[in-house]
């Protein structure tokens, strides 16, 4: 065992000096020494079929018989015939193509390499004394404060209780957009604070932590193997078996022993082995560089087939919180009005009014210091006070009519245009007379528009909304981003309902949602995609997750999904080639036994770069030129 052990743990020595002894053989055979040329040659087949030996006979204590069995035999077949240059030749070719395969498949590796060195080992937690305590990651505990510096990494998932910086979360979310964060923002795991200082509480801890699942899942994931993988993998049991007995008989008819030994060479299966599994973990990896966590190959499949997109609307097609969507003014200075609007909801919990406050506040409307007396809150109406000497009622069309203020005929259009949109509506009356009309509703995605075109460009057929909303805002929602169809006041067991008649019609269905209601749904369609921002029933339950919560990480993960299986299918394609043309060169004497292995080499690399390509995959959408998802200019 410690002499199998030492062979393989110097398979890139023997491979050199392989290498080494080829060329002083081919030296002595130049010079005319022919005892040179023999011993360096023989020396050569030795050292190098050592591992591939060892190999063959591990792979056989389990029952399969490999590529590393057949080029055993064709090395002995070699060797019996005296034809030391081509085992050595054979022996050095298949070695260096595992070395070769080795360094190509650690690069379609490297996203994962990557998240793993960036994951905390340490974190610097508050004591109740107020000292600071460096401690193992793993020993920090739910509820600790931790204090994460300038430069450093945030080690656990939770909120910040103390302070304000900039994070850059593009290890968790793929966006590296610096993002602020102060008292009450939650912060993830493995992030890092590009500026300023915060201390947080741990909510999340260890292997629960976002950054932990991700990096689990994408592991995970490239160990999944798709339906081609699967398939292949069956093929080859039965594939080597038959080429070794096609050997024996080729032997047996022809009575020609090197040509047998040939057909063992050319035969071996190895780019069909390797090209199916290549396309899924590059494919896989470029999908958790960008954000877009693609739970195995068998996920990657059916993803590409998927022919109709259902959503949730409210925090899917929507951002989930209500913002101001227009304002239709009739004052002569917005701002003023604006203010007093501001101020007064301002005194309010209510959803709208926030609503209303933030919009002032992100218009840089000054409102903190206006002076409020005789505040009165109406049931079921609004606001009403006096602000800096204005007599100002904020609230719906009942505040108005009960303190005899009518709309105008331009005023009642535009209340029931925004009504229409389905936005919620806060009249501001000014002195007995309307100044503004604010609409506030759950604002659609930026983008999303455009994205959903880039979709249906991509090969989406059927785009549908199914929400628990009602119609009027439904509709509307539908009509702006040109969703194809939409039912609307439905509880989830109704979603679940709609999904599957979707897939007893014979679609293939993909449903997208970010909260708990959403599971069922999510779990009942062939491919479930989660919002990363959503739920953690809704990111366990699902097989894709966007962790930006970005309609074009799910155009750029569709977009993956149909290029990473046109790759392994182009691998197959090339694999299969490869054989056949090496077998009719054998037929028609132009291909030998070390010529016919470089080619079989040559074929494993070549689907190893097709694979490769898949990592610079980046799906494009453009607003006028629309050109959607390209790698190397080439269109999906």
């Amino acid at each position: 065992m410690k002499f199998e052990q030492v062979i393989q743990k110097n398979v890139n020595a023997i491979t050199w000096t392989s290498a080494a002894l080829i060329v002083v053989g081919f030296l002595g055979e130049a010079v005319g020494s022919q005892m040179l040329y023999t011993v360096a040659f023989v020396l050569a087949s030795i050292i190098a079929a050592t591992p591939i030996i060892i190999r063959a006979v591990e792979a056989l204590k389990v029952r399969v018989i490999g590529i590393e069995l057949l080029v055993s035999i064709a090395v002995v077949g070699a060797f019996v015939i005296q034809e030391f240059n081509e085992s050595a030749i054979v022996t050095f070719l298949f070695l260096f193509g595992s070395f070769l395969e080795a360094k190509t498949l650690a690069k379609t590796r490297e996203s994962i390499k990557t998240l793993t060195e960036m994951a905390p080992t340490t974190a610097e937690v508050v004591q109740d004394d107020g000292t600071i305590v460096e401690t193992d990651v793993d020993d920090v505990d739910e509820g600790d404060i931790v204090l994460v510096k300038t430069g450093g990494q945030v080690p656990i998932d939770g909120d910040v209780v103390e302070g304000s910086g900039y994070l850059n979360e593009a290890s968790v979310t793929g966006e590296s957009k610096l993002v602020t964060k102060q008292s009450g923002d939650g912060v993830f795991s493995g992030t890092i604070l590009d500026n300023g200082t915060l201390k947080v509480k741990a909510t999340k801890v260890g292997d629960d932590t976002t950054f932990a699942k991700i990096v689990e899942l994408v592991e995970d994931a490239q160990d999944t193997k798709s339906h081609a993988e699967k398939f292949i993998d069956q093929f080859a049991k039965y594939y080597t078996p038959a080429v070794l007995i096609l050997a024996i008989l080729v032997g047996f008819i022809s009575r020609d022993f090197r040509l047998a030994i040939t057909v063992l060479v050319l035969g071996c299966p190895g780019a069909l082995v390797i090209g199916a599994p290549v396309s899924n973990v590059a494919g896989i990896g470029n999908g958790a560089k960008n954000g877009v966590l693609i739970k195995g190959g068998e996920v990657v499949d059916t993803f590409a087939k998927i022919d109709t997109l259902v959503f949730d609307k409210t925090g899917t097609l929507t951002k989930g919180n209500t913002e101001v969507s227009d304002v239709k003014n009739y004052a002569a200075d917005q701002n003023q009005v604006l203010a007093l609007a501001a101020k007064l909801e301002s005194q309010s919990d209510h959803p709208l009014g926030k609503a209303i406050t933030t919009y002032a506040t992100n218009q840089q409307v000054a409102f903190q210091d206006l002076q409020v007396t005789a505040n009165n809150t109406i049931k079921g109406q609004g606001i009403e006070a006096q602000i800096d000497q204005h007599e100002v009622l904020v609230g719906n069309q009942k505040l108005m009519t009960a303190n005899q203020i009518q709309l105008t005929a331009v005023e009642e259009a535009d209340l029931k245009e925004l009504q229409g949109t389905g936005s919620s509506t806060v009249i501001v009356a000014v002195d007995h007379k309307i100044q503004q009309i604010i609409g506030v509703s759950d604002v659609i995605r930026d983008n999303v528009k455009e994205n959903l075109a880039a979709l249906k460009q991509l090969g989406i057929k059927k785009l549908v909304m199914l929400t628990g909303d009602n119609e009027i805002t439904a509709n509307h929602v539908a009509n702006e981003l040109g969703i194809d169809e939409v039912h609307a006041n439905l509880l989830p067991e109704n979603k679940v309902t709609f999904v599957k008649q979707l897939k007893d019609d014979g679609h293939k269905v993909a449903f997208v949602g970010d909260g708990i209601n959403d599971s069922p749904s999510i779990a009942t369609a062939d491919i479930g995609i989660a919002m990363g921002g959503g739920t953690d029933v809704a990111i366990e339950t699902s097989d894709i997750v966007l962790m930006q919560s970005s309609f074009q990480e799910l155009v750029h993960a569709y977009g993956l999904a149909k290029k990473t299986v046109a790759n392994t299918r182009q691998n197959i394609i090339i694999a299969i080639g490869t054989v056949v043309f090496l077998l009719i060169g054998l037929i028609f004497g132009y291909i030998y036994m070390a010529s016919g292995m470089f080619v079989h080499e040559a074929s494993i690399l070549v689907v190893i770069f097709n694979a490769m390509r898949l990592i610079r995959y980046q799906a494009v959408t453009e607003d006028k030129s629309k050109k959607f998802a390209k790698l190397d200019g080439d269109q999906v």
